[in-house]
Formats: C-alpha cells, sequence, structure tokens
C-alpha cells in the first residue's frame, strides 16, 4: 500500500475506506483500545489518543514520525481535570485558565508522576488546554480520560485545518478523522509557562500577547529551541510547505527578482500581477488579520498542491495575530528572510 516516499509531507498511503466521520461512539472505541484518531479543534486538527496509554502515545510519534524530545499537549475536558495531571499551579495559571479556558491557550505547569515522559519529553513539566471546540468537547466527556493530540500532520509539515487534509496526510494509517467542519482559530493554540512570578511565552498562537498581557501583564518571550524545546512549535523550521517559501516585505521586488521562476503568492489583502504568477492565495480582502489566520494553513496547503516551483509570502502587520502568522511563515521558510 506505500507509495514511494519523496518527502515527508506527501501522501503516501492508498485510502482503503472513507475514515471521514462524525461518529462520536467510534471514535471512543478505537481511543478505548489505544488508537488514534483525528480530532477537530478550533486551532487545527490533532491526533489524539489516551494520555495513559503507551501504546497510543507510541503511535502518535510513529504516525507523524516525531521525535521524542518534542513533548505533546494534553487536551482536557474541564479544568477539575487539571489536577490529573499537573500539580503546584501558579495563580497566574489560574487567572489565565479562568479567562480564555476553553480556548487557544495552553499552560506549562509541573507534571504529576503519573503523566508519562513521553508526553512531557522526559522533562518534570506538562503542556495542558481546554479546547474549544463542540465535537472536541463532546468527545472528551464522553471519555474517563484526557486526549493528547498533536497536530496531525507528519513532523513539520503544514498544519491541518479541516478533516481532509488529515485524511490526504495519513490514509488508513488513521482509522477516522472526527469530521468537525473548518478549524475556526487555523493557528495552533499560544503556549506559555511559568517561572517563579514571570509568564514565558514558548509559542505565539491564535491567542495574542496583548490578550495575555491584559490578565498578568509584562510576559517573557522565548520561542525557539531546536535541541530540547520545553513546548511544542518551538523548532526554527516548521509548519512547512513542500515547496521552498520567501518571506518578503516588499512583494512587488522579490516577484520580480524570480521572474524565472513559476510563482505562488500568499498576501494579505492585495492582488499581484506577473505573467510568471500561476497561482494566488488572498487571505482576508479586507485586511482582517483573524481571517486572514484562519485562512492561512488552508491557503498554503493549495499553493504546496498547486503547479509552481516557489512560494513568495507577504510578511504580515507585526501586530496581535499577524505576528503569530509571521512566526510561522518565518518557519515554513526554514528561516529564509528577506
Amino acid at each position: 500500500m506505500v507509495k514511494s516516499l519523496k518527502s515527508p509531507c506527501i501522501v503516501t498511503f492508498a485510502i482503503l475506506d472513507k475514515m471521514i466521520s462524525k461518529d462520536l461512539i467510534e471514535a471512543r472505541k478505537i481511543l478505548d483500545a489505544n488508537g488514534v484518531i483525528g480530532l477537530p479543534t478550533e486551532t487545527v486538527y490533532g491526533l489524539a489518543g489516551n494520555i495513559f496509554s503507551e501504546i497510543a502515545l507510541r503511535n502518535i510519534f510513529e504516525i507523524k514520525k516525531r521525535p521524542f524530545y518534542n513533548p505533546l499537549i494534553v487536551h482536557l475536558k474541564n479544568k477539575d481535570q487539571l489536577g490529573l495531571v499537573a500539580k503546584e499551579i501558579p495563580q497566574k495559571a489560574l487567572m489565565l485558565a479562568e479567562e480564555f479556558w476553553p480556548g487557544p491557550l495552553t499552560l506549562v505547569l509541573k507534571k504529576k508522576k503519573r503523566v508519562s515522559d513521553l508526553i512531557s519529553a522526559g522533562k518534570d513539566t506538562v503542556a495542558v488546554r481546554i479546547p474549544n471546540h463542540p465535537m472536541a468537547l463532546e468527545l472528551l466527556a464522553m471519555l474517563d480520560y484526557p486526549l493528547a493530540a498533536p497536530s496531525a500532520n507528519p513532523f513539520q509539515c503544514i498544519s491541518p485545518t479541516s478533516a481532509k487534509h488529515v485524511e490526504d496526510y495519513f490514509g488508513e494509517i488513521v482509522p477516522l478523522v472526527l469530521d468537525g467542519g473548518n478549524c475556526k482559530r487555523g493557528l495552533e493554540s499560544t503556549i506559555v509557562g511559568f517561572d517563579n512570578d514571570n509568564v514565558i511565552l514558548y509559542r505565539l498562537g491564535a491567542l495574542s500577547i496583548e490578550s495575555i498581557e491584559s490578565v498578568v501583564g509584562e510576559i517573557v518571550v522565548l520561542n525557539e529551541n531546536n535541541t530540547s524545546p520545553d513546548a511544542p512549535g518551538m523548532l526554527s523550521k516548521h509548519y512547512s510547505p513542500r515547496k521552498r517559501l520567501i518571506l518578503t516585505s516588499n512583494m512587488t521586488e522579490t516577484i520580480y527578482e524570480n521572474l524565472d521562476k513559476q510563482i505562488g503568492v500568499l498576501s494579505l489583502d492585495s492582488q499581484f500581477e506577473s505573467n510568471t504568477i500561476l497561482h494566488s492565495e488572498v487571505l482576508s480582502k479586507d485586511g482582517n488579520l483573524v481571517t486572514a489566520a484562519s485562512n492561512l494553513y488552508a491557503a498554503l496547503h493549495r499553493l504546496d498542491m498547486a503547479s509552481i516551483d516557489l512560494i513568495i509570502a507577504e510578511r504580515m502587520p507585526d501586530i496581535g495575530i499577524g505576528r503569530s502568522m509571521n512566526d510561522r511563515l518565518v518557519r515554513a521558510a526554514n528561516n529564509e528572510r528577506d
């Protein structure tokens, strides 16, 4: 069933049976049997398994080809479950949970011994959140355990924001993907940790720094680590299409410099014209950054499938959620800057 493998982001498995479903009962059966499913959330789709099953956890890493040094995020059904996995919870963490859960904020906290080192990458912390998606919450309410759920894509590839993206990546290797529609937020959760009274940003995401600082005051930014990341999403190369991507603040100039290429363009609200532009994606016609963020990964998927040589992406306004989008585009370009 395996086709020739040219890239870790190319579809490699034939699809035998339709795996996209809304059947929560079947999803629970698979999870109870140590299996793994595709799970919709408001951020991106996750590859979910029982946090207390070593079999499920290892399956997640194997399916994604994810290195074991990269920790996973635990998804809870409510705040009462926090005590199952975390201890010594700082007051500022409780303030943030009260304000933003369910929602796209992940907290890195001291873990309890029962949490597998596979989840924490051998560290003494665990990343946790409550997703804000009705189907995910309904499923979690049916389970006696939280779910580990990193993004449902091969390691370092573009994150999925639809059930079809997950199916295209994995075929029958993942027996079921719950179809919760397109992800409303379209970017991964923002991740913060705690050091004494300091709140530390580990990953920019769907919740802006400004929103977090409105609750706990100024935070410390630390969002890149390639050897022993404290949280997911800290690697310098990540969220990457197969095709080369250039991130630029001067679209016209960069297009002109690449007239010998067949180009795909990713822009905020402007349409660019050139005979060499074969595919164009405008993220938000009115320049709304929240709308643009929700469309970002789906646009990158389409560009990656297009018959082009190069993706030229416009740098977003470096404010609010635009800062998170720039973070993803820099990593997608593997630190290739204008």
